[in-house]
């Protein structure tokens, strides 16, 4: 019964252990799924579910019939000639960080467009390059690479020798798309698109920082123009820094001033579109400006022959055949490859997600999965190199009015007349131009070290989190760098669980509220009762914690005081059967004189005795443990009678913790310690019955359902009615418990046994 009385209200139940709740309410029988139960429900087949799969696996024919021809078709056109314009350019600039001529960067930013157009969930993001995986197949690029460039230094041709290697670049980035994309397609089709949520988002954000960091050193050999050889991991960064920094009095002028104005003017235009956004109709494409006045000054004075610096040079028009990708690659890289199709994924699902919310239309991970999948799978086979989405060019497409992928395909219209017709005239580009476009379109990531700040107030796991996965991909690279990440954000997890912040808890405000002692002044705490809490799952790696902090909550060592116990009723017994021990009304009187024993003996020889639980049922008396013993025996005194163990925080127990919480409460059962369990759910209890948790010493009968239910139980077990608490009340009142505010007890008469009011 609930009586609201304003804002406060007045409950009226019996206390309820778990057995007397489940013999009041019984539990309706629920049959649960078996395996074979989803295999035949996978299995089954009908025309509903026919339909349904073919519109997952083509989400095109659910929207484009309903598609808005008169509302929607003029600004997707506009947003895809502004995209496909930025995605030209990204893709060229972002063909550097790969180590392939920028040409290729074309195919990669037209053929996942047209694979996503008809497969892909998300209506506004825009796939194609993105600079970390740029970067990441870059690095897989010149691992695998540099042992061949060796192996050819010695040959004469040297122009022969730049084919080659040429070739083999492309041969190793094509094969490593291909293989993320087929990892991508298994992950979806295996509905497995959960994987993502073991990159946080702190882990995801240092990831690209770092990253972004790469991006910008690597990008240094075309802004300086430097002959910087290929390093591996790890501490390649360092390595290139170093490589550029002994050879700096070779830097070309004219590139170096060129990148460095390029920079400037996109980073201040950048940020006058973000400023200004709502008040510009489209975003000023800074881009395609200084590309266009860049390409025409560098033809117009001749910069590759007066001042040598390096242009894009020849770019065939159309498109070059299919390429086959290496098996003997696939060995090589499949680590990589599967860091490049998680990194990918994960960061184009954020994206979607973040449109999806906005305009309120749902996204399928799994579907994203393979429609990038099959988007890399395609772009690897025509040239091209693993993509996700750039934040830049979605929010270019989103901002400049676009309302679905139709958007998408018109952008991929864009790249397609570059290609095929007008690519021959950005032939004449420096390549440090398209290295400095690089670089304006990371400043996002780059401000990402904000975060540190902001973590560091708001979490401190998750800054370390952060400043960690900073560390490792900078240092080991950003293949190993993101492994090393997720294993220390997973051990993070682990720590957390294996040193839980445990607390002992105490009644507060005359009601069925329990806090931790330490966190408020006025509080109640039974005597003899002691609540402990534990916020963690117990599992074989934090058991001996969850013991020690037990044990320093109490104040004692269970098995440290029924060991004494055990000696001290040895000396007892011995005592009594030479008759030296006599029982009075007033305690122990003993005639021995000079009676000795051993105690080492007992702790060597008879350990095992000591650990049994203590059985007086052969004296003629019973033994008050905290009372004055014979012969001085000492005996440490205990004023526990009861603990409570608030378990509403434990989600599970695995079957070697179980052990050693069943050891924990049998030490305190056997030195009279009643042991109660609240808050767990019903299957945590079928799973210790399932394991064979309970016996004759630890019982079913143990589990409450909250801690006030356990409280009240204790109190009417220990008779509290002649406490120092009650002593105005009679003791044959029946009567129930509630908590006075200057912390003692009182009673209330009622008529409901052992009901509990509030």
């Amino acid at each position: 019964m609930i009586e609201p009385i304003g804002n406060q209200y007045v409950v009226a139940r019996p206390v309820y252990s778990a057995n007397t709740f489940g013999e009041e309410h019984k539990k309706k029988h629920r049959h649960h799924k078996t395996f074979l139960d989803h295999l035949k429900l996978c299995c089954s087949c009908s025309t509903q579910k026919a339909k349904r799969i073919a519109l997952s696996f083509f989400p095109i024919a659910s929207w484009l019939p309903s598609y808005r021809i008169k509302e929607w078709l003029l600004s997707d056109i506009v947003s895809g000639i502004s995209t496909g314009l930025v995605a030209v350019l990204q893709g060229l600039a972002f063909a550097l960080l790969v180590n392939i001529p920028p040409r290729y960067g074309l195919y990669a930013a037209f053929f996942p467009v047209i694979v996503y157009f008809f497969l892909g969930t998300s209506k506004h993001i825009s796939v194609g390059p993105f600079p970390v995986l740029s970067m990441m197949v870059g690095a897989v690029v010149t691992n695998v690479v540099s042992d061949a460039s060796t192996t050819m230094e010695s040959s004469n041709s040297t122009e022969n020798n730049d084919l080659i290697l040429e070739q083999k670049k492309l041969v190793v980035a094509t094969t490593v798309t291909v293989l993320s994309g087929i990892i991508q397609l298994i992950l979806g089709v295996l509905r497995i698109g959960f994987v993502v949520i073991y990159l946080s988002e702190s882990l995801i954000s240092a990831f690209t920082t770092a990253a972004a960091v790469h991006v910008l050193v690597s990008q240094l050999k075309f802004m300086l123009q430097l002959s910087v050889p290929a390093h591996t991991d790890p501490f390649s960064l360092f390595k290139v820094l170093e490589s550029v920094f002994t050879q700096i009095e070779k830097t070309n002028i004219a590139d170096l001033v060129t990148s460095l104005i390029i920079l400037f003017i996109v980073f201040v235009f950048k940020e006058i579109n973000q400023r200004y956004k709502s008040k510009l109709p489209v975003p000023i494409p800074i881009e395609l400006i200084m590309t266009v006045i860049a390409t025409g000054v560098s033809y117009g004075f001749d910069f590759e022959h007066r001042f040598n610096v390096s242009v894009v040079g020849q770019m065939d028009t159309g498109f070059e055949p299919p390429i086959t990708p290496d098996v003997q690659i696939f060995q090589n890289t499949i680590g990589d490859s599967f860091g490049i199709a998680i990194v990918g994924f994960a960061v184009a699902f954020s994206v979607a997600s973040v449109y999806s919310l906005k305009y309120d239309y749902p996204i399928d991970g799994n579907q994203e999965l393979i429609a990038l999948g099959l988007s890399n799978i395609f772009t690897g086979s025509f040239r091209g190199f693993a993509g996700s989405t750039a934040l830049s060019r979605s929010g270019v497409q989103e901002s400049t009015g676009g309302k679905t992928q139709v958007a998408g395909l018109l952008s991929a219209v864009i790249v397609l007349i570059v290609i095929v017709a007008i690519a021959f005239l950005l032939a004449p580009l420096q390549k440090s131009v398209l290295a400095a476009l690089a670089l304006g379109n990371l400043k996002g990531m780059l401000m990402q070290f904000a975060e540190i700040g902001r973590l560091w107030r708001k979490d401190k796991y998750d800054c370390l989190i952060w400043i960690m996965t900073f560390i490792f991909a900078i240092v080991l690279g950003l293949g190993l760098g993101l492994a090393a990440s997720v294993a220390f954000q997973l051990l993070t997890i682990v720590f957390r669980t294996q040193f839980p912040k445990c607390s002992t808890l105490a009644n507060i405000g005359r009601s069925n509220i329990y806090k931790d002692k330490k966190d408020y002044s006025d509080m109640y705490e039974p005597e003899g009762v002691k609540i402990f809490r534990c916020p963690s799952p117990i599992y074989f790696a934090n058991i001996g914690f969850f013991k020690q902090k037990l044990i320093d909550a109490v104040g004692f060592t269970p098995l440290r005081i029924l060991r004494k116990r055990n000696k001290a009723l040895k000396k007892i017994r011995k005592l009594q059967k030479r008759g030296l021990l006599q029982v009075t009304p007033k305690g122990f009187i003993c005639t021995a004189d000079g009676f000795k024993d051993s105690d080492e003996e007992l702790d060597n020889n008879q350990m095992e005795e000591l650990d049994q639980p203590i059985n007086t049922t052969d004296l003629p008396f019973q033994i008050d443990w905290n009372a004055d013993l014979p012969l001085n025996i000492m005996v440490p005194k205990i004023s526990l009678h009861s603990l409570i163990l608030d378990f509403s925080a434990v989600s599970f127990l695995d079957v070697s913790s179980m052990r050693g919480l069943k050891t924990i409460l049998q030490d305190f059962i056997r030195i009279n310690v009643d042991v109660y369990i609240v808050g767990t759910d019903d299957d945590f209890i079928e799973k210790l019955a399932r394991c064979e948790f309970f016996d004759d010493e630890v019982k079913d009968s143990i589990f409450f359902l909250t801690i006030h239910d356990a409280v009240l139980h204790i109190l009417m077990k220990k008779d509290y009615s002649n406490s120092k608490f009650n002593f105005n009340q009679k003791k044959e009142m029946k009567s129930d418990f509630t908590i006075n505010t200057n912390g003692g007890l009182r009673f209330r008469e009622y008529q409901v046994p052992l009901e509990t009011k509030f």
